[in-house]
């Protein structure tokens, strides 16, 4: 199987992954042809840049409004021989970058915050919010329905058309959340930006047109500081990106930026991403993507890695359990506790009755973690449990490829999650529960019923593939 691995060192944006898409092998014309198609008044640059002394391509979105790049410094690059695609030229950046990074909202225009900005030490922020894409300011909001009919009717494939869509719904969904508003209430202002949406599915292309079956990352640097807004100074990452994000791993490090976009958020989300470190792979293709800047003594990178799993190779990575017993705490307080924890990042929690010395019933709370959110979460089970003490210790978890396909019902798709061997035979196939629950709460019908529809439309499909594979083979 072919798994795209995203190293996110120092976070993802848009245009870092585009960047990294080409330089990984992706024929820029595709991309070009599909912000094109989208009949947008957008183009694509592609130009070669250097990172931390690293070569790197740089893929900037051109709107009619804002006309031709103009490079304001000039760098000679010696790119030697197999580093030789797209056009060879000087790296321009301009001190704001291409700010095309979306942050959704109901009512308000909101300046632009991207991977691009550097930090405004004298006013205590992190960004300078420099306006040279003079025409976002002025642009008009776009609902979540008028941006999916633009998507819908361009000219590209069905398969692209439904990613991107899907990272949009799911912009829209954080946004809606964010203000306490429905859906079809909020319309985007930077997630309208043309840029934006040529951003985005043209990602949409370029991932599908790598043809990887699993798609996985890194741990994220989300990057710190605060970034300035029409909601006024709000911390890095934004609102928008950790909804988005939700429980993936995450750190920061670095000099204080935004290295986690809402946009790079999204994408992540689009593709099913599932992190953990590098799976054993033999490397066909390689990619950096770069962003707005050259951050001294850090690349600002993003590095892609294709190749083809292993035959036979396990998957596995550093879990921390951490454990402790309490018997004298109520259940509600037990409660409490692990929605605590999941929320500041636990993997799991669970809790099972034990016998204690001296003839006590107690509970036991087990909290399975990476390595990085362990120190947070012992701290947080002293602080809010009547426990005087606990226990922990660095455990190795081995986990199966996953990925995520849809299945048509009477009642529309839903997403499966599929598991399976290094050898690509399915292990295990589930329906995810929230897709089900929405469907049995607006049509009417059991849980149980569209779980079970769920399952039987899967496995036609894998009958349907494995027989066709059987023809093939003949």
């Amino acid at each position: 199987m072919k798994i795209g691995y995203l190293e996110c060192f120092s976070g993802i944006s848009g245009d870092m992954l585009l960047g990294a898409l080409v330089d990984a092998g992706v024929p820029f014309e595709l991309l070009a042809e599909t912000a094109a198609a989208l009949n947008v008044g957008a183009r694509l640059e592609m130009r070669k840049v250097s990172r931390g002394g690293l070569a790197a391509v740089k893929v900037d979105v051109v709107t009619e409004e804002q006309g031709p790049s103009q490079p304001i410094e000039q760098e000679s690059l010696d790119w030697g021989p197999g580093r030789d695609q797209g056009t060879k030229g000087p790296e321009h950046d301009d001190d704001h970058g291409h700010s095309h990074e979306p942050h959704g909202h109901d009512h308000h225009d909101h300046e632009h915050h991207s991977h691009n900005h550097a930090p405004n030490v004298q006013e205590g922020h992190t960004h300078e919010l420099e306006h040279a894409h003079q025409h976002h300011e002025h642009a008009p909001h776009r609902s979540l329905s008028t941006i999916l009919g633009i998507i819908h009717a361009a000219p590209i494939k069905d398969s692209v058309k439904q990613r991107a869509a899907r990272a949009f719904q799911l912009l829209g969904e954080a946004e809606a959340a964010i203000h306490s508003i429905p859906i079809e209430n909020v319309h985007f202002h930077e997630v309208g930006a043309v840029d934006t949406i040529v951003d985005i599915v043209c990602a949409a292309a370029g991932c599908e047109a790598l043809g990887v079956g699993q798609w996985m990352a890194s741990r994220l640097n989300v990057g710190s500081g605060t970034v300035k807004c029409a909601h006024g100074t709000l911390p890095v990452p934004a609102p928008a990106t950790l909804a988005l994000l939700g429980d993936a791993p995450v750190y920061a490090a670095g000099a204080p930026m935004e290295r986690v976009t809402p946009t790079g958020a999204a994408v992540l989300r689009m593709l099913d991403v599932t992190y953990g470190t590098l799976p054993a792979m033999s490397v066909k293709a390689r990619g950096y993507g770069a962003g707005g800047r050259d951050t001294p003594g850090e690349p600002n990178l993003l590095r892609l890695l294709v190749g083809e799993a292993e035959e036979g190779a396990e998957s596995t990575e550093p879990i921390a359990v951490i454990e402790t017993v309490v018997d004298d705490a109520t259940p509600q307080l037990l409660a409490y506790v692990s929605e605590l924890l999941m929320e500041a990042g636990a993997w799991d929690v669970y809790r099972a009755p034990v016998q204690m010395k001296k003839g006590r019933t107690g509970v036991q709370i087990t909290v399975l973690a990476s390595p990085e959110a362990m120190p947070a979460l012992r701290d947080l089970l002293l602080r809010e449990t009547t426990t005087i003490g606990l226990r922990w210790r660095m455990e190795n978890k081995l986990a199966l490829a996953r990925e995520f396909v849809e299945v048509e019902t009477a009642w529309g798709k839903v997403r499966m999650k599929v598991a399976r061997w290094p050898s690509g035979e399915v292990a295990n196939a589930s329906p995810e529960y929230e897709v089900c629950r929405n469907i049995a709460r607006h049509q009417g019908v059991p849980l149980k019923r569209v779980m079970q529809e769920a399952m039987r439309a899967y496995a036609e499909t894998e009958r349907a593939a494995t027989q066709k594979q059987v023809e093939k083979g003949r």
